[in-house]
């Protein structure tokens, strides 16, 4: 029999804030159930059943395609926050602490674009153990194997079933009777990535920023943290803190520490994608992830960070030049995309079209201009906008018969690299706005491969200014304004409604 909270049955609102404010309770209350549970199940009690909390959900009806205010300046040109047309539309919701802000914003568009009550109840979709652990937790470890083998029994465990992609792949299909999707990630999806995040770059969700920038060297990250700890020294930055790995917090000279700074401990190895952040206060600072080589993981940390719904995510990373009259540490600012990584072939085939997007593309341009001070022909002559190839073959190079390199001349690349498209492609994908600015590292078609001597020089000359023109893109972008980047390319013409 199963060993519930007390039931809290749905209720209605018209106010956004108190909507969330009973999303907060039900699931404060689910959570404390489960904590509870589970702290007297390692004590060794005999619990009085299969202990079950489940997700809050939001739920709204409309019975009509028109939009309530479409002439409402604020919200008539966005890209979401309305839905497709007439039905029952649900998701279900997750950590409140971290999504309030977002939560309130679709809450808010909802109700202005629809003149919609909002239901707030409680789902039956259960929350697995493992997503209820506070931040520190570690209680499941002092358990022995026997007892942690019986926690299924308990306990409902993940369920891999319940947090699938198919609402972001376009190929959900709601059973008779079921609700239509409100998001694109269901909360048990949330809160498996949101782990994910935690192991594979050593900080807590909790500190990720809505402005990330992906890179496929040390090198970058050893500068963004030289960057991120002189912002720290200047009493004027618009930055309060810099997170390294093991949540090591620097706050701002001026500021106090605050409660949970002390829990920071510098790990004993890096993570296998270590992420720095730096923050602003609401929450449009930078994060910078080092995901390593290869399209592999360019995928899997891109699956994660997707469900932190961040405005853009930039790569900068160093590529081959595939043009004989390229330089070495020459720019390439990617228009287009040959997908040979394979790793989204299933979930975005191939035929899908990766277009660029405009607002980054001016902001990247402009942001190369500002840093190296060059114009018009200059400008040109340092940096080539182009196709990007990305590859899963790092030694494509030694392919016989020359395929490669004639299916990239046939594509007009100018470049090659192991993870662009990849991050371009799940941008598309999960409807994060994206961009790339690569740095021309190597020429193996033209006989000039990476050597050390030539490989350090190039690395000390290039990479500060490439990661200030990075974030000098990023600052653009954050003063033209949020809405103006996401764009209506990214959605469907039958689309969920929250960003």
């Amino acid at each position: 029999m199963p060993y519930l909270p007390p039931f809290i049955a749905p209720t209605r609102y018209r106010d956004p804030a108190a909507a969330l404010a009973q999303v907060r309770a039900i699931y404060d209350q689910q959570i404390s159930h489960l904590r509870d549970a589970m702290q007297r199940y390692v004590a060794g009690e005999t619990l009085p059943g299969h202990v079950r909390a489940c997700y809050p959900f939001v739920r709204i009806h409309t019975d009509t395609v028109a939009r309530a205010i479409l002439e409402t300046p604020d919200i008539s040109q966005l890209s979401f926050g309305f839905v497709a047309g007439p039905g029952r539309f649900e998701t279900t919701l997750t950590r409140p602490d971290l999504y309030g802000n977002y939560y309130l914003e679709q809450f808010r568009l909802l109700m202005q674009n629809h003149d919609v009550e909002l239901e707030i109840g409680t789902s039956t979709q259960p929350i697995p153990i493992h997503f209820s652990f506070a931040e520190n937790d570690h209680i499941e470890g002092s358990m022995d194997a026997a007892r942690r083998m019986l926690m299924r029994d308990v306990f409902d465990l993940p369920d891999l079933a319940a947090m699938d992609d198919g609402i972001a792949n376009g190929t959900y299909e709601p059973l008779p009777g079921e609700p239509q999707p409100l998001s694109l990630f269901t909360a048990a999806r949330v809160d498996y990535s949101l782990q994910r995040l935690r192991h594979y770059t050593g900080t807590s969700p909790h500190w990720f920023q809505n402005f990330v920038l992906f890179t496929n060297y040390q090198f970058y990250i050893d500068e963004f943290v030289r960057l991120g700890h002189e912002a720290m020294a200047d009493p004027n930055s618009e930055y309060t803190a810099f997170i390294e790995p093991g949540n090591v917090v620097t706050r701002r000279t001026g500021l106090p520490a605050e409660p949970g700074d002390e829990l920071g401990v510098q790990p004993p190895r890096l993570p296998q994608m270590p992420g720095y952040h730096l923050l602003r206060a609401d929450r449009t600072g930078i994060t910078m992830v080092n995901i390593g080589v290869g399209p592999a993981n360019a995928k899997n940390i891109t699956d994660h960070i997707a469900v932190l719904r961040p405005h853009a995510w930039i790569m900068l990373g160093h590529c081959a030049g595939l043009r004989n009259s390229q330089q070495l540490g020459d720019y390439v600012l990617a228009h287009g995309y040959v997908r040979e990584d394979h790793v989204l072939d299933e979930e975005l085939p191939l035929w899908v079209p990766i277009p660029a997007l405009a607002e980054i593309q001016v902001a990247l341009e402009k942001a190369v201009a500002d840093v190296t001070h060059a114009e018009g022909p200059d400008l040109k002559r340092i940096m080539r906008t182009g196709t990007v190839a990305s590859t899963d073959n790092r030694n494509w190079e030694l392919l016989p018969g020359n395929q490669p390199q004639r299916r990239f001349s046939q594509s007009r690349a100018v470049a090659l690299d192991m993870e662009s498209a990849t991050i371009a492609a799940n941008g598309f994908r999960f409807r994060v706005p994206y961009g790339t600015l690569l740095c021309v590292s190597d020429k193996p078609l033209h006989g000039e491969i990476k050597l050390p001597g030539m490989a350090n020089h190039f690395y000390r000359e290039r990479v500060d200014q490439h990661l200030r023109i990075g974030i000098r893109a990023i600052e653009l972008l954050r003063a033209e304004g949020i809405t103006q980047l996401h764009s209506r390319k990214l959605r469907s013409f039958s689309e969920v409604a929250f960003q």
